[in-house]
């Protein structure tokens, strides 16, 4: 039986975690779903360094390149809108309070 080269563990993250809690082997895992034993063994530390990241409050990084501008992307119109009325208003009190309006 030839092994799959590429597979999105991820998707199949629960049953491999049903699998590890039912005391199987990672290289029954790995015959079970056609995988190499690397495989599993590099998606289940994955996911446990995924889980005790957000059980310390980290939050997990943006993938990818960064925009050019530096700015986040665009959440949608009301958050935006309020971001800029905000804005205005710490502009507003800061000109009050050096007495320029």
């Amino acid at each position: 039986m030839s092994k799959k080269k590429w597979t999105n563990i991820k998707i199949l993250g629960a049953e491999i975690n049903a699998m590890r809690e039912a005391r199987k082997s990672r290289q029954e895992i790995a015959d079970y779903f056609g995988l190499d034993k690397v495989q599993i063994k590099n998606g289940v530390h994955r996911y446990n360094k995924e889980v005790k990241r957000t059980s310390f409050g980290i939050a997990p990084r943006p993938k990818g390149r960064p925009r050019k501008d530096g700015q986040p992307p665009r959440q949608n119109e009301k958050s935006e809108l309020e971001r800029l009325r905000m804005e205005n208003k710490r502009l507003q009190d800061f000109l009050q309070f050096t007495e320029r309006k």
